[in-house]
């Protein structure tokens, strides 16, 4: 291969070589499998939801593909770490398995910082293209109409929290954003999917303001005692 053939190939390789992606891929699967228990919500339905609209969301911005991919896979490993926690405490074991799948160092802590970058209660109106691509992707999940129906009781019962505390978190990380215009980055995520956002923090504010009202408190006590759902039971 001549010399400028070569410049051309490496300029144009991914920073994960496929191979360390499927290792990657390999590793967090399961790690979801393993414990699929401790992860109701941020297990591999959740994982790759993120990955496939992270890579579209890249490709679209012309972020680096291979790193927001490889972000995507390990973006939520700090729950396996301590139940609640934010994404930097993921990092050892994050970086772990990235050395495990031979993704160099310089990459891999480019990964692990995307990853923090682009965590709701971390993120501003700048950020990395593949901070933003990451993000865009892990929002539109928390936006989906179908997540507080069909999953936040298990984000409960995964991070022993409870309904108050995660519609607090919820409306304090995620309104700012909503309200400043950067909670998606992507236009065309932006057109589609912030009705369903503006709808989201919508329903949240009122259960925040439901849980005041006494009576309805008393029938989430009863519904949790019966063990319908596993919510926690109120503070």
């Amino acid at each position: 291969m001549h010399t400028e053939d070569a410049a051309v190939v490496d300029a144009v390789a991914p920073a994960v070589p496929a191979a360390a992606l499927t290792v990657v891929d390999a590793l967090v699967r399961q790690l979801c499998s393993r414990y699929a228990k401790r992860l109701p919500f941020h297990g591999w339905h959740h994982v790759s939801f993120v990955r496939a609209k992270a890579v579209q969301f890249a490709v679209a911005n012309g972020a680096e593909v291979s790193v927001v991919e490889t972000a995507a896979l390990v973006h939520d490993v700090n729950y396996l770490v301590r139940r609640n926690s934010p994404a930097a405490e993921g990092a050892r074991l994050r970086l772990d398995m990235l050395s495990r799948a031979g993704v160099g160092a310089a990459t891999a802590q480019w990964i692990d910082d995307i990853v923090v970058e682009a965590e709701m209660a971390n993120r501003g109106p700048e950020i990395s293209l593949e901070a933003q691509a990451l993000s865009d992707a892990d929002t539109l999940f928390k936006a989906l109409p179908v997540t507080p129906v069909m999953l936040s009781h298990r984000y409960l019962a995964e991070n022993g929290i409870t309904l108050r505390e995660l519609a607090d978190k919820i409306i304090g990380e995620q309104q700012t954003a909503h309200d400043d215009g950067y909670y998606f980055y992507n236009t065309q995520a932006a057109a589609a999917y912030s009705r369903w956002a503006a709808t989201n923090l919508m329903l949240w504010q009122h259960i925040r303001e439901s849980l005041d009202d006494h009576d309805v408190a008393d029938l989430l006590d009863a519904v949790t005692s019966l063990g319908i759902i596993g919510l926690p039971g109120r503070p």
